[in-house]
């Protein structure tokens, strides 16, 4: 049964989306902070939330599911799992915000920054 699976497609075919999705996730745990446009910040807020909930656990089983999400970037994981699941050790969940900027100037699409609480 397919109920409840419904996904933002952010208009790109699913290996497009599935790489979108992991490089914006890579950038948010590299630099804490992105600007990006409201869609693909609601859409990868899930993906981050769901990491970073896995690195809370800490054990090898975990760190080789994050490995496979993140493209088999160790630098990405190692921070993941020593810098930042750390932060949030005693939080239950919501280590994202999204804080709205307002329209692009060039196409009036609206820009957010997504950061790491």
């Amino acid at each position: 049964m397919r109920h409840q699976k419904t996904r933002n497609k952010l208009s790109r075919d699913s290996a497009h989306r599935k790489s979108l999705l992991m490089n914006l996730t890579k950038e948010v745990l590299e630099h804490e902070r992105i600007k990006t446009s409201e869609a693909k910040a609601k859409a990868v807020k899930p993906e981050i939330e769901k990491l970073i909930t896995l690195a809370k656990r800490g054990d090898l089983h975990a760190r080789r599911q994050a490995l496979s999400a993140l493209a088999q970037d160790k630098f990405a994981v190692y921070k993941l799992f020593e810098e930042v699941a750390p932060r949030y050790a005693e939080r239950p969940g919501g280590y994202t915000r999204i804080l709205k900027l307002g329209p692009r100037r060039s196409d009036a699409t609206e820009m957010v920054y997504l950061e790491l609480v």
